[in-house]
């Protein structure tokens, strides 16, 4: 019988953690391993988990990137009855499936609001008849929190918990203590994967002249993407690249009514879609790409060595996406335009500048998903180093 793992994935307001949790999945399952997924955001197209069996929850979304009111499935905000039955939904599956090892996207690092259901989801791990393995899995850069007590608390959750945090990135580029500094006190949980990139999509051959010299412009789930899809439109006639097609892939999550509006008299050059499952392709062959600042995305142009502008999502509280870029354009692989000064000049500019960088980006290490399936491996053997 294989080694089975379950994986514990919440989504809420954009994409960008389901796609990353679904490469780690499909490359656990690839690997010979029993996983299971267990579910609580909207259906997404397009991301499979492919090799992986699938335990739905009631589901839950933000109700806008402040993040601070939580939605059912019927647009209604959840109440203890809710979070009642999604926490005894939870812990009948973990009953079920008895894993070696129990993994836990963001948490304790983020997902603080579904504390109600995964507190008593690790209590029962560590009672259980044959405790499993567990494991954080968390991307490179985490949000500051405000008060640094929050920090501590979420370090120390980790220690008590915990038995590893898998960083999916790379210590040479971003240590998770530059974002996280209480981090350190995490000691030999830390163990980083490198990076998770779709790379049998990005390393295939694909089409050579598929988006050839096209300006890509995409903003992930699209949920907050209008402002730079709009931007985009009006910087295409002042940039150096005026004469190229501009492609905007405008994500699943936008509505369609912008959409529509968009597109319905679109300027001649400016190409919409909604989604391209061929994404690492058409940046492999486009003469520059345009974007939010979401890990996936980042990534996908990293590997591809698109000469790249970003322009991080930062709503909120949100510190994620410009602390990573900022990073980047240090090292000199991309450029960044801050989301509060965005303008059709503005952008036209960074385009023009961004014309001029060397997108090499050797020394990256890109194989994060098939690494955590051999570390998730080895635990499931009870060999831990």
């Amino acid at each position: 019988m294989s080694k089975r793992v379950l994986f514990y994935i919440q989504h809420l307001l954009g994409i960008g953690h389901l796609k990353r949790a679904s490469l780690i999945a499909e490359a656990m399952a690839e690997s010979g391993l029993g996983v299971t997924v267990v579910l609580g955001g909207p259906d997404v197209a397009g991301v499979s988990f492919d090799g992986c069996a699938r335990v739905l929850l009631p589901s839950v979304r933000a109700s806008d990137e402040t993040f601070k009111t939580l939605l059912d499935e019927h647009d209604v905000p959840i109440d203890d009855d809710w979070r009642e039955t999604r926490a005894a939904r939870l812990l009948t599956a973990f009953e079920a499936i008895e894993p070696d090892v129990l993994m836990v996207e963001q948490f304790p690092f983020g997902r603080r609001q579904f504390r109600f259901e995964l507190m008593p989801l690790l209590a029962a791990a560590r009672v259980a008849a044959k405790p499993p393995r567990v494991l954080s899995s968390v991307r490179d850069v985490l949000v500051r929190k405000a008060d640094p007590k929050r920090s501590e608390e979420m370090v120390t959750l980790a220690r008590s918990w915990f038995d590893r945090v898998l960083v999916h990135g790379d210590r040479n580029v971003l240590p998770l203590e530059a974002s996280l500094p209480e981090a350190a006190g995490l000691g030999d949980r830390l163990i980083y994967t490198g990076y998770v990139v779709d790379t049998a999509t990005a390393g295939a051959d694909g089409d050579r002249v598929l988006g050839r010299d096209e300006v890509v412009v995409s903003v992930g789930g699209g949920a907050v993407g209008e402002p730079l899809l709009r931007a985009a439109i009006a910087a295409r006639p002042l940039s150096r690249l005026s004469g190229k097609v501009w492609r905007l892939i405008c994500g699943p999550n936008l509505s369609d009514s912008v959409l529509d509006e968009l597109s319905w008299d679109a300027p001649p050059g400016v190409v919409f879609d909604r989604w391209r499952t061929d994404f690492p392709v058409l940046l492999r062959n486009c003469a520059l790409s345009i974007s939010q600042g979401g890990y996936n995305t980042v990534m996908d142009v990293l590997q591809a060595q698109s000469r790249a502008v970003i322009v991080p999502f930062a709503a909120g509280t949100e510190t994620e996406q410009e602390f990573r870029a900022r990073a980047l354009e240090r090292r000199g692989l991309l450029s960044v335009v801050d989301p509060g000064a965005l303008s059709p000049n503005v952008l036209a500019s960074a385009v023009d500048k961004a014309l001029e960088i060397d997108p090499s980006a050797s020394n990256i290490d890109f194989r994060g998903a098939e690494a955590t399936a051999r570390i998730v491996t080895k635990l499931c053997l009870g060999n831990e180093n």
